[in-house]
């Protein structure tokens, strides 16, 4: 039985071998790509063309929710189910509401922090093809490998793998799913 291919990927020897390949690629119209580093390298989200997280925009959004949920709350209970007159305060004391809210606020970004980042990272997932490359594992130690799936629009095993060698790695792996 053959296995699917899910794409091929470069090794390169040095971040900046990596950042070139990953820009000539994103030129070459390539936009199905990744790439794995041992460590954080700042150029390559704008070689890849990746664009930036909607996860700060889900966080405010999930902040003001906790706060008008810890508002809310505090409203109905003092103000409307269990309404008590203690020492003269009025119902609705904004200021004894302030802790509650801001509490809350706090929780509720946490947590779509957490589960935001999670969902749009695509986790967890514990196996991804790359793995069956066997030199893959030096990712995590000294070599740069660049991705192209075969999901890409404009992918083409012999094209594809032409190109990939053009940008002079030191070796080009079909990466089997």
């Amino acid at each position: 039985m053959d296995k699917k291919l899910y794409g091929l990927m470069a090794e390169f020897d040095s971040a900046t071998e990596l950042v070139d390949a990953a820009r000539a690629t994103r030129d070459a119209g390539y936009r199905k790509t990744d790439a794995f580093s041992p460590f954080p390298i700042h150029d390559i989200d704008e070689a890849l063309g990746i664009k930036r997280s909607i996860l700060p925009v889900l966080v405010f959004f999930g902040g003001i929710t906790g706060l008008l949920l810890g508002i809310s709350l505090q409203v109905f209970v003092h103000y409307i189910d269990y309404p008590l007159n203690i020492g003269g305060r009025p119902y609705l004391s904004w200021i004894s509401f302030v802790p509650p809210a801001y509490e809350l606020t706090i929780l509720l970004a946490g947590f779509t922090a957490v589960f935001g980042m999670l969902f749009l990272n695509g986790l967890p997932r514990p196996y991804h093809p790359v793995f069956n490359v066997p030199r893959f594992a030096l990712a995590t130690r000294e070599k740069f490998f660049l991705l192209i799936e075969s999901a890409d629009e404009i992918y083409d095993y012999d094209d594809t793998k032409g190109f990939l060698e053009g940008l002079k790695p030191q070796e080009v792996f079909d990466v089997e799913e």
